[in-house]
């Protein structure tokens, strides 16, 4: 869609309007190459080149936050050199270029956002922000309380103290158990490496929840857009230090 120069300029973060009036004045800003220095020109950002003082302009891009229940074997990454699957690949009718907040590894399901807002995206994974993760493991065997409680007072993985941890026995028995485990870092293997350090292996893994923002009943391989509400709940009970 066509808009005024000065507006595409400043919508773009460049400068004030008045500001990018200026910059036009003084023959800074091109179009397709071609120096512009008029007034009220009127540009279609996704069909012209702008450059403003030797640097592209880009037009902001609406912010999108999408939840996807990701199925295993799937990749959470934007490309993979072996062909396989990719989670992008159960985008279909997303227009938007979204990557995936974080990742879930290749044989983990559950809960992943995507979004095209680095801002988003690092208050989601920065431990700082202690946004909590929920996960539910099914492992081997029955751990016992103490294990458990090590566990929930945090262990030395790679060199390394995790941060303390909370967690509920939702099923036990002699052959495998099945347990909520609540965190807020994003290490890789993490949650898997932790039960293995107390000699139970994880033989299934889903994350059920960011923050209060839960899959419900979204399907496997399903994905939904978020709203305002959605992204509070992501961030309910920390400081909502993200404003978007």
């Amino acid at each position: 869609m066509e808009e005024r120069l000065q507006k595409i300029l400043a919508r773009a973060g460049v400068c004030s309007r008045r500001g990018a009036e200026e910059l036009i004045r003084q023959g800074k800003v091109t179009v397709d190459g071609q120096v512009v220095t008029e007034m009220g020109v009127r540009v279609d950002p996704a069909l012209h080149r702008i450059v403003c003082d030797g640097a592209p302009v880009l037009s902001e891009e609406e912010k999108v936050y999408l939840l996807l229940n990701k199925p295993t074997g799937y990749l959470s990454t934007l490309s993979d050199p072996q062909g396989r699957p990719i989670v992008t690949d159960l985008l279909g009718g997303v227009s938007a270029r979204v990557f995936p907040v974080g990742r879930l590894d290749y044989d983990t399901e559950g809960a992943l956002l995507l979004t095209n807002d680095g801002e988003f995206s690092q208050q989601v994974l920065h431990p700082s922000f202690e946004v909590n993760k929920t996960y539910v493991a099914t492992v081997s065997g029955n751990p016992s309380r103490q294990k458990l409680a090590e566990l929930e007072a945090g262990i030395i993985l790679e060199g390394r103290r995790t941060w303390p941890a909370r967690i509920r026995v939702l099923t036990a028995g002699a052959r495998r158990s099945t347990i909520e485990i609540i965190i807020h870092e994003g290490r890789k293997r993490q949650v898997r490496k932790m039960f293995a350090a107390i000699g139970h292996r994880v033989q299934a893994l889903e994350r059920v929840a960011y923050g209060g923002l839960s899959l419900g009943d979204l399907p496997r391989g399903r994905y939904r857009y978020l709203d305002r509400k959605d992204l509070d709940r992501i961030f309910s009970g920390k400081n909502p230090l993200y404003r978007g």
